[in-house]
């Protein structure tokens, strides 16, 4: 298994829909990768630092994978689309990571 993380930088100076990435996006993530190794999308919002401070991340996606090579041919199958409508969230650009369990 392995987890892809997709996270938003909480920039006052960037635009972020959560409506839409809630309503629209996430569910059109589930239902073009379900079925291609896809096992579950957690979405996390960030409200502060434990010593009180902003969060750093304004959204966290954890997508949970069967392996790298699912994630390769889901995002070859509909990467373009999923990618493409970032833009009708936000004007900022999200930190994504691969990591798989430790230990």
């Amino acid at each position: 298994m392995i987890v892809v993380s997709v996270s938003y930088p909480n920039d006052p100076a960037t635009r972020f829909d959560e409506a839409y990435y809630l309503q629209t996006h996430i569910p059109m993530v589930k239902q073009r990768w379900s079925g291609m190794g896809l096992q579950s999308v957690q979405v996390l919002r960030g409200l502060g630092t434990p010593d009180g401070g902003p969060a750093p991340m304004r959204i966290t996606a954890l997508l949970a994978w069967d392996s790298t090579e699912a994630l390769g041919r889901a995002v070859e199958a509909h990467g373009a689309e999923i990618f493409g409508d970032i833009p009708n969230f936000t004007d900022g650009r999200p930190v994504m990571q691969v990591s798989e369990p430790a230990g």
